[in-house]
């Protein structure tokens, strides 16, 4: 089963799962808001196991019609959803991970349900949507929260940034999405005392911790100000917080529709090089969280298209 490729759709990983289909729902309604096609894929090595499938579609492998079933019901889903929606369906011979990543270098966005089928009970994250996340060549948004979140209800973005983050992928694609959905911009940024402060220093006369919040402050200004400029009509709230930014975009995620952060990929354990901030809301957040690299890496050996 195959469809034409389509450019720069929105894409959503479906795996006849509840987490699939709550992240198909989100990815209809964000192709809907940036009026692009919406690409529905489901990884599958049914063949691998079972072989090719015989002549007649009545003695279909399981695997196979499960697959089929699979991707069927989510277009049908699809379709009551978002009516007249251009979309197409497919069913990938390889893991879900190489496929996915693969999936999401075509992709506008990559969509994938935070946890799948066949996940261990105590697992906070599905494997698949960590290793997507953290590898990807674009924008993953990996889909959890409560119905107010998922439903765009709070009519907030919130944007993390740090010392990366001037004019960066995650500032432009968090702006591009307050203004798709006529949202608020919530951006934060943290800062924490040194355990030592330099009490020596000239800028630091009078209370230390006043001139770390200003650099904070000066940090927003100057990530936000050229992408500001293009958007003009997008309402912004900008904070500076004291705290770890890991805790702080996690506990303020229960006020949003969807948490931006960047990724600035540091090698090491799986979702781990991600950083600790993305790390910890992937497993914590209450709403969706978009995972933006800030560049553009290469996939490891294997996992090439």
């Amino acid at each position: 089963m195959g469809s034409p490729v389509v450019t720069d759709p929105v894409v959503v990983g479906v795996d006849g799962s509840d987490g699939g289909l709550t992240a198909l729902d989100w990815a209809v309604d964000e192709a809907v808001r940036h009026g692009r096609p919406l690409r529905i894929v489901h990884a599958s090595l049914w063949e691998r196991y079972e072989g090719v499938a015989p002549a007649r579609a009545a003695d279909r492998p399981s695997g196979q019609a499960f697959a089929e079933d699979v991707v069927g019901t989510a277009a049908d889903r699809a379709g009551r959803r978002a009516p007249g929606l251009a979309l197409t369906t497919d069913v990938l011979a390889e893991d879900a991970t190489s496929a996915l990543l693969r999936e999401g270098q075509e992709a506008m966005i990559l969509v994938v349900g935070s946890r799948g089928r066949g996940e261990l009970a105590d697992l906070l994250l599905g494997s698949v949507s960590l290793v997507v996340a953290a590898r990807a060549h674009g924008p993953v948004v990996v889909v959890r929260g409560d119905r107010y979140a998922l439903e765009a209800r709070h009519q907030r973005v919130l944007l993390g940034v740090g010392d990366h983050d001037v004019d960066s992928p995650a500032v432009r694609f968090a702006f591009r999405e307050a203004a798709a959905r006529d949202a608020r911009l919530d951006v934060v940024s943290t800062w924490r005392r040194p355990v030592r402060e330099p009490v020596e220093h000239p800028l630091l006369a009078g209370e230390p911790g006043t001139y770390f919040e200003h650099r904070a402050a000066d940090l927003v200004d100057k990530a936000l100000d050229a992408t500001a400029r293009k958007y003009p009509r997008v309402r912004l709230r900008r904070s500076t917080v004291e705290g770890s930014a890991h805790r702080v975009l996690t506990e303020r995620s229960a006020a949003a529709d969807l948490l931006v952060l960047g990724a600035r990929r540091r090698g090491g354990l799986v979702g781990l090089e991600l950083g600790r901030a993305a790390h910890r809301a992937l497993h914590h957040a209450s709403c969706p969280v978009a995972v933006i690299p800030q560049h553009r890496p290469t996939l490891p050996e294997g996992e090439q298209g």
